[in-house]
């Protein structure tokens, strides 16, 4: 390639609360154009209350939008022809949503989300015969539902799509599937890396005639076709990298495509990521047996309970932000013995959906001392996702943490930072980029163009994610949060009757005979 004209990526992120676009000088590895657009969920109704479901044309005119604010920024930054300096798009969607598509590939019904948890006993069924046990994000799970609940759209489904394979659809006019999204239907045979017959026969004995041709993670899944180039201002034929799920994507954005790098987010919910040789294989399905984009694993664990828990404080004692951070930060690690089990919403990790928080350790003044609990709220949270790294490290991935990337909202908190150092006792980064997922998925389509085999490798090499706030460990802290954490491990087994890192495993462990 011509290394003299600029040549610049667009990349996609479709997720649950809105879809974004970034556009990426690849010489001067810096983003030059973002676009956003906000959505919600589709409205439902009070009889539906594990209901979470979208319409799938909704992304598609929210990609053009998104993706023409940023290329119209790009083009204010980088000249009038830089449309024209756009080599390849790729898109990273949320995962495991169902979208149903008939004979014609148009929407049969809305999209059923990875948050829906209707298929709760479709899944609990399914597991019974699966060899790793799903839950009802699982994209199994809801297409059992479907055909249960929905018989007339079952009998018009004629190709499985995920969100942003139907994107990937839009943009090129080829359906097709790659790993990464793929391991996350309960669908695939991640060792193989093809679908898993047996497991698609468990939900219909004509679901595997359903499923798109699968890519590898360096292939194009197609070209930009004339519609949809119109829809951008871009050359028509444009290739289209294979994209992924945003976990996956994140990973390349955030800079965990190598071993000991391992992904923090710090969201809502929690979630730890990092790149392993292959998927992991938990009997108890505690961490996901995801593909990375790369062609490895990418063994992940999320905590249903992480930022809302010192929010649930700092509402509770009407106090800003700011100033309940400052109080905190006064606070000395360990805070005097109080423990906080984060459970407010029930929790997957470990899996005790009906568990509720705690707060232990409590004595004179400590209720008077917001900072106190604002403290052992973030050290809390923190305890479950470290624990949660622990069982991902008892499957496969690798145990040395050069260093932990922190992202999500939490992660703009210079305290939350603090104790998340001192508690897994590595090194914390931040990445510059916020949006890791788009720019993930324009990296893959750099490294797709650039004719890349190894895209972690040449990622790491070429275009590694830029860090801020890099913190290290300071000992006194590791030494009290070691401490304070073996606490929190010991009051939740008394509390839930099992340790935070050892999974009980399921009775009804899967037999052999049902997956051949």
């Amino acid at each position: 390639p011509m290394a003299t004209a600029a040549a610049l990526y667009l990349g996609i992120d479709a997720g649950t609360q809105g879809l974004k676009a970034v556009v990426y000088d690849a010489q001067a590895r810096t983003v030059v154009g973002r676009g956003e657009i906000r959505y919600g969920l589709n409205p439902t109704s009070p009889d539906a209350p594990g209901r979470a479901e979208q319409d799938p044309e909704m992304w598609v005119g929210a990609m053009w939008q998104a993706a023409n604010q940023a290329l119209d920024e790009a083009t204010e930054a980088r000249g009038q022809h830089a449309r024209t300096q756009v080599r390849a798009l790729a898109v990273s969607g949320q995962q495991h949503g169902l979208v149903a598509l008939d004979v014609d590939l148009r929407v049969i019904r809305p999209a059923k989300l990875w948050c829906d948890t209707e298929s709760a006993p479709e899944a609990e069924e399914l597991s019974k015969s699966l060899a790793l046990p799903i839950v009802a994000s699982h994209t199994a799970s809801k297409l059992l539902w479907l055909k249960r609940h929905e018989p007339e759209a079952w009998a018009r489904l004629h190709r499985v799509a995920l969100p942003h394979d139907f994107l990937n659809l839009a943009l090129t006019g080829t359906l097709r599937m790659e790993p990464s999204d793929a391991s996350g239907t309960g669908l695939l045979d991640v060792t193989g890396l093809r679908w898993d017959e047996a497991a698609a026969a468990l939900v219909d004995e004509a679901l595997l005639g359903k499923l798109p041709p699968l890519i590898r993670a360096w292939e194009w899944v197609g070209t930009l076709e004339s519609s949809a180039a119109r829809e951008l201002g871009l050359a028509e034929g444009l290739p289209v990298g294979p994209g992924g799920g945003d976990n996956a994507m994140s990973a390349l954005g955030c800079g965990c495509t190598c071993e000991g790098r391992v992904a923090v987010s710090l969201g809502t919910s929690g979630t730890v990521f990092g790149r392993a040789p292959a998927a992991a294989r938990d009997p108890t399905g505690t961490v996901c047996a995801f593909l990375d984009a790369a062609g490895g694993g990418l063994p992940l664990v999320c905590t249903l309970n992480c930022g809302t828990v010192p929010e649930e404080v700092r509402a509770g004692y009407a106090i800003s932000l700011e100033e309940i951070q400052r109080m905190a930060e006064d606070v000395a690690p360990g805070c005097e013995g109080v423990t906080f089990v984060p459970f407010l919403a029930g929790e997957r990790t470990p899996n005790l959906p009906t568990a509720s928080g705690t707060i232990l350790g409590i004595r004179a003044g400590h209720l008077a001392s917001p900072g106190l609990l604002y403290r052992a709220a973030l050290e809390g949270t923190t305890f479950a996702l470290k624990a949660g790294l622990e069982v991902m490290q008892q499957h496969g991935l690798p145990k040395p943490i050069s260093q932990l990337r922190l992202v999500g909202g939490g992660s703009r908190s210079a305290l939350w930072r603090r104790v998340v150092a001192d508690a897994f006792n590595a090194e914390v980064a931040c990445p510059v980029e916020a949006e890791s997922a788009a720019l993930g998925a324009a990296l893959q389509a750099a490294g797709v163009d650039a004719g890349a085999k190894d895209l972690a490798a040449w990622i790491l090499e070429n275009h590694d994610a830029p860090v801020s706030q890099v913190i290290s460990p300071d000992p006194e802290g590791v030494a009290a949060l070691q401490e304070a954490n073996r606490l929190y491990s010991e009051r939740v087994a008394q509390l839930h009757g099992r340790s935070t890192t050892t999974e009980v495993t399921r009775e009804n462990t899967a037999t052999h005979t049902t997956l051949g």
